[in-house]
């Protein structure tokens, strides 16, 4: 399936959109086959279902910002294909091994985050799994700083154990991001170095620990509709479902084995969107990776399809995000207000 298109969304069966189910109720029992007949809707009729299911469960015209910090990057021993970050793309992405970055200097970034309007501070570190020693105790250390900050505090450090989890949910952690990125049956055409399960037992252990998930995916790697629909599928089915559910637009970037995909087209992010939004009617779904390829018309298209929180900053990880003042600019012209404390911007100085 070539990127460089939008996907062929058939009419719904039988060419009946009230043959498709409304969604807004909380379930764990979706089909793929639901999921891929909303996809497959009338833009306009999907986007108005997934508006109504939005208003019934988040507050109207709200847009909480979330910024993601790399504190330790490059190295990692994953083959992601997607990721330059990975180890073995290292010579061809040139991104050079960084070791975890201070604690004070984590913190004042979170300030200056907070200071900047966000209520969320993300950590990321490229590790395949956690260990334990001096860098996790340091990173125990960040999530009680970033928390006595009062904002919100999400990690992403790969696999933990169960011990890892409850360390982290005592050191006050809200959220531990771990992405599914695609659906079991396409996983294997991205990822060799750990297998789908591990991705869901550690989904689990966060969970019994205490921790909301923040969990997601990445369109535009060459799956299938199905396995978009199938993706969902999975998350939707979690008992709760992910509190989070961030929807990336794959960027390629150099030097990866991704890297000559053609950009997502912004309508099939629409529409992971709103059937994300439509199948985890309570989760909070987020604009992330992939955002700064989007029109301005076409992040707003995205907030009306159920997103409520865009990824702030100019930087996710490695690669780059849209202009903040920009950010602000947009939710201002659609009429939408920044959840919690107005950020700080150069026109209020």
């Amino acid at each position: 399936m070539s990127q460089s298109q939008s996907t062929t969304y058939p009419t719904a069966p039988n060419g009946a959109p009230d043959a498709v189910p409304e969604g807004g109720e909380l379930r764990h029992d979706w089909e793929a086959e639901e999921i891929l007949a909303l996809m497959r809707l009338p833009l306009t009729e999907l986007v108005h279902r997934a508006q109504s299911v939005h208003r019934r469960h988040h507050p109207e015209n709200t847009v909480q910002l979330a910024s993601l910090l790399s504190i330790k990057t490059g190295a990692c021993p994953e083959d992601c294909k997607y990721c330059p970050q990975s180890a073995h793309y290292a010579k061809e992405t040139g991104v050079a091994r960084a070791p975890l970055m201070r604690v004070a200097d984590v913190l004042e970034a979170a300030r200056l985050a907070e200071g900047a309007g966000a209520t969320r501070f993300c950590m990321g570190a490229a590790w395949r799994e956690v260990r334990d020693g001096p860098d996790f105790e340091a990173v125990l250390e960040m999530v009680r700083g970033v928390k006595a900050l009062g904002l919100e505090a999400c990690v992403t450090l790969g696999m933990v154990n169960e011990e890892q989890a409850r360390r982290l949910a005592e050191a006050g952690l809200t959220a531990y991001n771990h992405n599914l990125d695609t659906s079991p049956e396409f996983y294997g055409e991205i990822i060799s170095t750990r297998c789908y399960q591990d991705r869901l037992d550690t989904l689990a252990r966060v969970r019994e620990a205490g921790i909301t998930l923040c969990s997601g995916g990445i369109i535009g790697m060459g799956e299938s509709e199905l396995d978009r629909a199938r993706m969902l599928q999975v998350l939707a089915n979690l008992d709760p479902h992910p509190e989070s559910v961030p929807i990336n637009a794959l960027v390629p970037v150099a030097g990866t084995p991704l890297a000559g995909r053609e950009p997502v087209d912004p309508i099939d992010m629409v529409r992971m969107v709103a059937a994300a939004r439509i199948a985890m009617p309570a989760s909070r779904v987020r604009l992330s990776a992939g955002r700064r390829n989007l029109s301005r018309e076409a992040q707003i298209l995205c907030l009306m399809a159920g997103a409520n929180s865009i990824f702030y900053g100019e930087k996710l990880l490695t690669t780059a995000n849209a202009d903040t003042e920009e950010d602000l600019a947009m939710i201002r012209e659609a009429g939408l207000e920044v959840e919690g404390a107005a950020p700080r911007t150069a026109e209020a100085g």
